[in-house]
């Protein structure tokens, strides 16, 4: 699977992509009809503490691409909660994908 980063007001973070690509790395084994990847890391000046650091995966798969995005108050934890998005999604697109075989 190709694994594309992009930051908005952020500076690239080697652990945060390590971290990013194991997640997804993990997801391409148990869904093996994943492509591409994108990962978009950014910051956002929000008026909660506990928000402002966003994560956005965008997956390309047979049929429309997937997305997920997370609002949290770290990286780690909106990486997490995207990954989680994503696996939920790919789950119901495998069973879709098993119903027209």
């Amino acid at each position: 699977m190709n694994i594309t980063f992009e930051y908005h007001d952020v500076k690239s973070s080697e652990r945060l992509e390590s971290l990013t690509r194991k997640k997804l790395e993990h997801l391409e084994e148990k869904f093996d009809f994943i492509v591409k990847a994108s990962v978009f890391i950014k910051h956002e000046n929000t008026t909660s503490p506990l928000k402002g650091k966003i994560c956005g995966i965008q997956l390309s798969v047979p049929g429309p691409r997937l997305f997920a995005e997370a609002d949290e108050e770290s990286f780690e934890s909106a990486i997490h909660k995207t990954i989680h998005e994503l696996d939920r999604q790919l789950s119901k697109k495998k069973e879709k994908m098993k119903a027209h075989y």
